[in-house]
């Protein structure tokens, strides 16, 4: 089964992730399918850049996000929402 997960980057201590589509069975670090995005989370508020388009293809294709990339979709779509208010 296909899975929206994090996988871990960045130095000790100083953590980075990159939001990937991969096949469940693979390590956390293993070779992704896709690359979709990054989570910042030492920045305040976590900083998150994300394909929302293709998270929606994969998804469609039958992959499921892990718990926390489900929250970070959520804020991400709500940061999308609220962008085009504020150039207005």
């Amino acid at each position: 089964m296909l899975k929206i997960r994090l996988q871990r980057a960045g130095a000790k201590k100083r953590p980075f992730y990159r939001i990937v589509a991969i096949d469940e069975r693979r390590q956390r670090d293993g070779r992704a399918l896709e690359f979709l995005g990054t989570y910042d989370p030492k920045v305040d508020p976590g900083l998150i850049k994300l394909q929302l388009d293709r998270v929606d293809h994969w998804v469609g294709q039958g992959a499921r996000l892990s718990d926390t990339v489900s929250s970070l979709v959520k804020r991400a779509r709500k940061q999308a929402a609220a962008a085009p208010s504020e150039a207005s």
